[in-house]
């Protein structure tokens, strides 16, 4: 099948890194001889139909921004087969070849949807989360997993001043790897991830003594969102240990800020990847990084997919910390 015309848009949270994606998709295509439509706030926009022309020039210095200049929003109505359908007729109606979707799992189940119903679809994983188990790499985790470390090593900095345990929740829904790398590298005395049994209060404590024994005056705690209970467990410690403690959710804080150059590189591979794969012939595919190649994927497969949890790296984590 020819492509003469496709369309992109970006899904679900956003991710630093997103904008090189389209700025990527965008100029790859146009060098094809490729028009290209921004969907804007996802599949949202798609059904509202609301969608405008991009040219090299739209995409003209925004590979350093953070966001997503298509806007996104969350489509609950989408999971539903008449509005999918609908997204299919509208994806006719402005006359696209192919549609290239930038998001997490739940983007690229509304992706699957749209290729059933005959449109051609790529999926780019954009998510913080990196719980996207086809991939070894999702678009925006770097510059996460940067800004979260930058604000963890400032609140150490308080924390050693005055002999506190800190208590940071970093973001990540159900997975723990943004936890995981900064807990290595800040250098926590513990990390607390949902694929993981969570530890006793009691343990909890204990680690801190142990440590606090030792010769350590200060003491980090890092904790996956999929886990909470921050307010909770620094309450608990401090009025157990007399230690003063204090619990900081970072937040959205992590979604935000111009990406990393890692990020900039890997969202341009693969948003060029994806318009590659479309020409090809290519449908229902989603693009990742694996093993230190560019590769795509069945997105029914890329679906049912476990992503395996690092035990290596926890392991490491909780060596590192030893003061021995």
């Amino acid at each position: 099948m020819e492509i003469n015309k496709i369309g992109v848009l970006t899904s679900g949270g956003d991710s630093p890194g997103m904008n090189a994606t389209i700025r990527a998709v965008v100029r790859t295509a146009k060098a094809k001889g490729i028009d290209v439509l921004g969907i804007r706030d996802g599949y949202k926009g798609l059904l509202a139909g609301d969608m405008i022309n991009m040219t090299a020039k739209t995409v003209s210095d925004i590979i350093q921004r953070g966001g997503t200049i298509l806007q996104t929003a969350r489509c609950r109505e989408f999971m539903q087969a008449e509005y999918q359908e609908r997204g299919a007729h509208m994806c006719k109606v402005f006359g696209l070849d192919g549609l290239i979707v930038i998001g997490g799992d739940g983007s690229f189940q509304g992706a699957e949807k749209l290729a059933n119903l005959g449109i051609n679809t790529v999926g780019i994983p954009g998510t913080i989360d990196l719980d996207i188990a086809c991939t070894d790499y999702t678009i925006g985790f770097d510059t996460a997993v940067n800004t979260a470390m930058d604000s963890i090593n400032k609140i150490r900095d308080t924390s050693s001043s005055h002999s506190r345990c800190s208590i940071v929740e970093v973001m990540g829904r159900n997975a723990g790897h943004i936890a995981l790398w900064c807990g290595i590298t800040t250098g926590a005395e513990l990390v607390l991830v949902p694929e993981l049994p969570r530890p006793a209060n009691e343990d909890i404590i204990k680690k801190i003594l142990e440590t606090k024994n030792r010769g350590k005056k200060h003491f980090l705690i890092v904790v996956a969102e999929g886990v909470g209970g921050c307010n909770e467990l620094a309450a608990h410690i401090e009025e157990v240990t007399g230690i003063e403690t204090r619990a900081t959710i970072l937040g959205y804080l992590q979604r935000g800020g111009a990406p990393t150059a890692l990020d900039r590189l890997r969202a341009s591979m693969m948003g060029a990847k994806a318009v590659d794969l479309l020409c090809e012939g290519k449908t229902k595919r989603v693009v990742a990084y694996v093993k230190g190649e560019y590769t795509d994927f069945d997105i029914n497969e890329a679906l049912t997919m476990r992503k395996p949890f690092d035990k290596y790296l926890y392991d490491l984590c909780d060596t590192l910390s030893q003061r021995y």
